[in-house]
């Protein structure tokens, strides 16, 4: 599946979450996947505790975070430049 097709399933609704990023406007936040499997939860078991969950929505919560990760900048503060 394309990275633009993965993309496309996360979306973001003021009146969903709270306008945080979701999974086909689900209630299922990208926050919650990651943390889910960050905290042990195996895609499988992602799947089967959320059954309107498919699996290239846990790769699309993965391509998000990559995303935004990838756009932030680094800079040195500091006395002495």
């Amino acid at each position: 599946m394309a990275v633009q097709c993965l993309l496309d399933r996360i979306t973001v609704n003021p009146d969903v979450m709270v306008g945080k990023p979701t999974i086909r406007g689900l209630r299922i936040t990208v926050e919650q996947i990651l943390k889910a499997l960050a905290g042990g939860i195996t895609p499988r078991e992602l799947l089967e505790d959320y059954p309107e969950l498919e699996p290239e929505d846990i790769k699309a919560a993965l391509l998000h975070a990559v995303e935004l990760v990838s756009e932030e900048q680094v800079f040195k503060v500091g006395a002495g430049v």
